[in-house]
């Protein structure tokens, strides 16, 4: 075997990226994931290694916008479509193509990385870390509200897919631009969420659209009949409103849906308002795993990005093996207007931390002293790790309820 090479790929080589994505998944229907995926993204922010003229390795990112604790809206490379072809492991491939990524990403100015992990165990290496989670929920059709629950009395309405992805758009938008971990959309992004592709189909329906006038869910059926009688299942691909009201009406809506036993949201917030909603809750199928997983590339235009919760002045002692760059001390502050510094001191650290750390706290969905605890952050003063702790801390968990 000869020496490996790393390169940008061009858009002619779309075809042989997907190739080693669907071998590296052992899912043949990903061969024409270009259809799903290729309008998302440019090739020339790809990235393959070649083993002579062999493609062996590929990693893509889509450049997006994330809403950041604030509200803010901050650069990020969405890493997507990571795979080694099969044969090819323990060579250092996808250290080199993780490599390769966060140096165009450090060289054009873009302050965090994130993307989904399909093990868990993988990523932490190069830095990344959950910066936040969600939930498997599984609702019982006609579960009750609590009388505190109120319900937009406006009608929600099946729509037709253009009609319905316009509505969904503009909602979105709107919705985004105030919800930490929510990202931006281009068309392409928007044709994944809504293509009728059948291996994102498997079993379900294409997907249907509910529009309220604050609001829109996006969810797709799939068809069970029992003894008893039917026993269908909705799944929801998302659901978006700008009003409590707007909210509980659409759950409503799914919830008193004929021939329905369950409704299924993998992607629901962990503090999703529907749960503190019910009579019952109890009643709920409920389970956290890791969502978001997210990279500091730039340290210090990542943290004067966000704003704060509470007013801080501390010096951070970083480790980062894997870019250098951010490595050492840096004084991080910010004031009650929230104006924000972070810059390099030869100061003492008030805390040590390493890079993962700061990137599970970095959207409030992990609190630096909970990580204490666990011997992850070290107090060198005391105070800072309190202090340092709650300006990191938002008032709702952040949350991503797209793949990517």
């Amino acid at each position: 075997m000869g020496e490996l090479r790393t390169r940008s790929l061009r858009a002619d080589e779309a075809e042989a990226f997907f190739d080693v994505f669907s071998a590296a998944f052992l899912n043949d229907s990903l061969k024409s994931s270009g259809e799903l995926y290729g309008p998302a993204f440019r090739m020339e922010h790809a990235h393959g290694v070649f083993d002579g003229d062999e493609m062996i390795g590929g990693a893509a990112r889509l450049e997006q916008e994330i809403t950041v604790p604030g509200p803010a809206q901050c650069p990020v490379g969405a890493v997507t479509g990571v795979g080694v072809a099969p044969g090819n492991r323990r060579r250092g491939v996808l250290t080199a193509l993780m490599r390769a990524q966060l140096d165009a990403l450090h060289e054009n100015g873009t302050p965090i990385a994130a993307l989904f992990a399909s093990e868990a165990g993988i990523y932490g290496r190069f830095g990344y870390a959950p910066a936040s989670f969600e939930s498997h929920l599984v609702v019982p059709r006609g579960a009750a509200f609590l009388p505190t629950a109120e319900v937009d009395g406006r009608r929600v309405r099946e729509v037709g897919r253009e009609q319905g992805t316009e509505i969904a758009q503009a909602c979105y938008s709107a919705a985004a631009a105030a919800r930490t971990g929510w990202l931006s959309r281009s068309d392409g992004s928007w044709q994944a969420r809504v293509l009728d592709w059948p291996a994102v189909r498997s079993d379900l329906s294409a997907p249907r659209f509910a529009v309220h006038p604050d609001g829109y869910v996006i969810y797709r059926a799939k068809r069970a009949w029992t003894p008893r009688g039917p026993a269908y299942q909705l799944h929801v691909a998302e659901l978006v409103a700008t009003t409590p009201q707007a909210y509980a009406a659409l759950w409503r809506y799914l919830l008193d849906f004929d021939l329905v036993a369950e409704v299924h949201w993998r992607k629901a917030a962990i503090d999703e308002p529907v749960l503190d909603m019910l009579v019952d809750p109890r009643a709920v199928d409920r389970r956290v795993v890791d969502g978001l997983w997210v990279r500091l590339v730039d340290l210090d235009r990542a943290l004067m990005t966000r704003r704060y919760a509470a007013p801080v002045d501390v010096v951070l002692d970083v480790t980062d093996r894997f870019c250098p760059w951010n490595e050492g001390r840096w004084r991080l502050r910010t004031d009650a207007t929230g104006s924000t510094t972070a810059i390099r001191t030869e100061d003492a650290g008030q805390l040590s931390l390493d890079i993962t750390d700061l990137a599970a706290a970095y959207l409030g969905g992990s609190a630096l002293a909970a990580l204490a605890r666990s011997g992850r952050v070290v107090e060198h003063e005391p105070g800072a790790l309190v202090a340092t702790s709650r300006a990191f801390a938002t008032d709702c968990a952040p949350h991503c309820q797209e793949g990517f």
